[in-house]
């Protein structure tokens, strides 16, 4: 008899993980030790401002508003991945703030999104999901649904310490959209869970910030 038990229970097990295997498939993967060849970087000021490769990560420094697109248009269901520390070291800009992103982003007007000059207000005609994370001098953590006619209403804010961020510390960080649910995970933490009844379901990706030094490592897509 335990046998038996034992059997079920292996199959139970195994076919579940095939199962779980099966549902996501990795699309796209850097690890930066290839260049920035992926990516399109947009900087409101490129004479003060900076992108690297550091120890196999994306290293960016800013002087005021960025965007660094990933170049590569996403469909359908789908999850991205990514480490990212904000340094704090005492340098120019190491500013604990504004760990950001876009991502679903189209723009209407154009097929070619990478237009723009870096600048936060030059995003505002645009379709797109923003986290703004730790934003405006690490003050609060933003979550908006972009629409192309400027209004890009605030579907969840928080203002507490677990929310905000810290200097010198490793942050993975999970988005999922995914039949119109949109989630956001900090360290395996759900910070929002919004079901959008008329979603995006196409467009870019972009790590997004002002006035910081931030680095970025073991970037993913999945399609679900």
């Amino acid at each position: 008899m335990k046998k038996v038990f034992y059997l079920l229970f292996l199959i139970t097990f195994f076919s579940g993980f095939s199962q779980n295997k099966a549902t996501t498939r990795l699309r796209y993967a850097d690890d930066f030790k290839n260049g920035l060849s992926n990516w399109v970087t947009e900087f409101e000021e490129p004479a003060t401002s900076s992108i690297q490769i550091v120890d196999s990560k994306m290293d960016v420094i800013t002087s005021i508003g960025a965007t660094i697109w990933f170049n590569q248009k996403l469909s359908g269901n789908i999850m991205i991945t990514f480490m990212v520390r904000i340094i704090d070291a005492g340098d120019p800009y190491d500013r604990v703030s504004d760990m950001n992103a876009f991502w679903m982003a189209t723009d209407p007007a154009n097929d070619n999104i990478f237009l723009r000059d870096g600048e936060f207000n030059s995003y505002n005609n645009m379709k797109l999901y923003y986290a703004g994370v730790g934003g405006h001098y690490n003050k609060f953590t933003r979550f908006r649904k972009y629409h192309d006619d400027g209004n890009k209403p605030i579907l969840k804010e928080y203002t507490d310490e677990a929310h905000l961020l810290k200097g010198n510390t490793d942050y993975r960080i999970k988005i999922v959209v995914n039949n119109g649910q949109i989630q956001y995970f900090r360290n395996d933490i759900l910070f929002w869970d919004f079901q959008d009844e008329t979603p995006y379901t196409e467009g870019y990706f972009g790590f997004r910030t002002t006035i910081s030094h931030q680095q970025f490592s073991n970037f993913k897509v999945f399609q679900l």
